[in-house]
């Protein structure tokens, strides 16, 4: 990295040496696969979405690639907090923030789920208020604003460490979502997760995953994205993470004009392999070397007129 162009950014009190994290969900298992990511160049990393109890998820299919992305409805697997602490523990000694996930169906998980994750170590949380697929997790309390500024306040009030919250796109006003992140007390918005979505298999007669819906994510979402991102930083002054879609340097760039100061990478592992961080960061370098730019603060939210 040139020591002339600064990638830094900074999320609230959340210092990372480039804007690309690992996304929740691929390869945050356990703490080997998140050395491999933290190694490959990520400047932070989200954990897989942890609940309290040991949680089965559902039967296969749960993922299918498609023509423009991957399909997937795994039903929010999860060992438990309790168990996945060791991991966290472990991870520890990795120099790159770690962002802990978690999902709750009521105010009270939510808050017992995030104090255990700042015992364990955790830098900061997410909220996870938009998986698309699972009953009554997720956007079902995603979706009502009362419920999620009473939840992330509640949050709040209980941890130290920064709190943000994703969200979907999938609600009739993501704005007013979004105010009510910001009026609980939220130190980011992260947007978006996968978007609600099925495949029939013709030959069968039936949906192709066992779940019937499941939540798309990959290149034909990023437009939806960064609509997303953009219309959240029109609305709300804390700091927005953006996520959906991203497998270049430009697909970075384009969140990051529409005002996110970071971005999550899921589904480009998938096509570039681990080193999509390392090769993300170097396109992202290239474009301000190329356009005169130093500083990648200097880029965020530009492109709004």
């Amino acid at each position: 990295m040139s020591p002339l162009i600064d990638l830094t950014t900074k999320i609230s009190s959340l210092k990372l040496k480039n804007p690309t994290i690992l996304a929740s969900g691929i390869m945050d298992e356990d703490v080997g696969s998140m050395k491999r990511i933290a190694g490959s160049g990520a400047g932070a990393i989200v954990t897989k979405s942890i609940g309290l109890k040991p949680r089965e998820g559902y039967p296969n299919p749960t993922i299918v690639e498609l023509e423009c992305g991957v399909l997937n409805a795994m039903g929010l697997p999860s060992p438990g907090i309790k168990e996945y602490g060791e991991e966290i523990k472990n991870f520890k000694k990795i120099k790159v923030p770690l962002i802990g996930s978690i999902f709750g169906s009521n105010s009270k998980e939510f808050v017992e789920l995030g104090r255990k994750m700042q015992e364990y170590g955790t830098d900061a949380l997410e909220l996870n208020m938009s998986c698309p697929h699972a009953r009554g997790y997720g956007l079902e309390i995603g979706s009502d604003p009362v419920l999620v500024k009473k939840i992330t306040y509640d949050v709040k009030q209980s941890v130290d460490i920064p709190v943000f919250v994703k969200l979907s796109s999938n609600v009739s006003d993501l704005k007013d979502i979004a105010r009510a992140v910001e009026k609980g007390g939220a130190d980011g918005v992260v947007a978006i997760n996968t978007v609600k979505a099925m495949k029939i298999n013709l030959e069968l007669k039936k949906p192709v995953l066992a779940n019937k819906i499941g939540g798309y994510s990959g290149k034909a979402i990023k437009p939806i994205g960064v609509r997303c991102v953009y219309e959240i930083a029109e609305t709300v002054d804390i700091p927005v993470i953006g996520v959906g879609g991203i497998t270049t340097g430009e697909d970075a760039l384009e969140y990051i004009m529409a005002g996110a100061s970071a971005v999550q990478i899921g589904t480009g592992i998938y096509y570039r392999d681990l080193d999509v961080f390392r090769k993300i960061c170097g396109e992202i370098e290239g474009w301000m070397k190329k356009h005169g730019v130093k500083r990648l603060s200097d880029l965020v939210g530009v492109a709004h007129i």
